[in-house]
This record gives C-alpha cells, structure tokens and sequence, in this order.
C-alpha cells in the first residue's frame, strides 16, 4: 500500500523541535506523532477575489482528522526543509496551485499545542484565483464560504472541523488576516 492509498506516507521524516522550535533530531512521522515529539507545520488560508476562503475536506485515508474540514492547505514541514518552502510545496501537492514564495504572506507563528499536534505552525494567506487540481489520495474536496460563514459553521457544527483549524481561527493574527471581528 502506498501513500497515494493511505493519505499519507509512513516513510516520511520530520525534524524534531525542541519547546523553542531548534532542531534536535529527525524521527519518522508515525514515531512523531506516537510520542507526542514537537515538529513542525504549516496552514494556509487561501481567499478568492470575492473573499471567499477555501475550505479543504481531508482524505478519509487521512491518519489525522480524516473527512474533517481543514485550512484551504495544511502540511508538516520535511526534515531539512524550511517552512515557505513547504508551504510553497503543500500546496502545489494538495490543491495543484503553483505559486512562488512572494504568492504567501506569513500572518503567524503559533507555538506547539496539543490542539496543533505538538506542531509548531507558520501560518500563510494566499490570495487570488488560481486553477485546482486536487490530490485526491489527500484532499477529498473543497468548498468555498466566507471567513464569517466559517467561522459560525464551527460554531454551531465544531465535530465538522478539524482542531488546528478551529484553534488558529481563534488566534488574533489569523482573525486580522481573515478580516474577522477581534
């Protein structure tokens, strides 16, 4: 059985972070999350033109949060890697959307919490209007609402949404970018 089957692949190898985000070792990604050790992520929150915000639904092959709606883009950061760099690369592997590193705004820096699965996270906005390709063995839809419909759709249906989504909309920095109330 391969990643494209399963949603993720078990071979893959993250960085582990110290409680101040230095690298202090490599691990693969089901030893990393079995333990609990803190890594490395990045979300994206993308917005139309119109101001509508991509909502992804993970892959129910998916290991965590499968069938749960997620950021428009989410993903660990790979060992050695940066985190604009992964971004740049989760996104063009998800949603098939290429764009350079200039294409994403770093909004925030949220630090490790179980809510975020002991990742700490960079979080970018992307806006414009691009052509999708979805990664189906990752993504299995997505949908478009506004920041607002969002956030009350959470509200009212919280077993809907993923945790890190829930978590990071609730952060002052992401509700700035997203243009929702403080």
């Amino acid at each position: 059985m391969n990643h494209r089957e399963v949603g993720q692949s078990p071979d893959e190898v993250f960085d582990v972070v110290d409680d101040r985000d230095v690298v202090v070792g490599k691990e693969y990604r089901r030893e990393i999350h079995r333990r609990r050790l803190l890594h490395r992520a990045i979300h994206i929150f993308w917005l139309r033109s119109d101001g509508m915000l991509c909502l992804q639904r993970r892959s129910f092959a998916k290991d965590n949060c499968p069938g749960l709606l997620s950021s428009s883009c989410a993903g660990h950061v790979d060992s050695g890697e940066d985190y604009l760099s992964a971004a740049v690369r989760e996104l063009r592997e998800e949603l098939g959307v290429a764009v350079g590193p200039a294409g994403l705004v770093e909004v925030d820096y949220a630090p490790h919490h179980p809510d975020l699965g002991h990742e700490f996270v960079r979080v970018y906005v992307l806006k414009g209007d691009f052509p999708v390709s979805l990664a189906r063995f990752e993504v299995d839809s997505i949908l478009w609402r506004t920041p607002a419909e969002t956030e009350a759709w959470a509200r009212s249906e919280p077993m809907a949404f993923a945790t890190p989504l829930t978590h990071l909309m609730r952060r002052p920095a992401v509700r700035l970018a997203l243009g929702l109330p403080a």
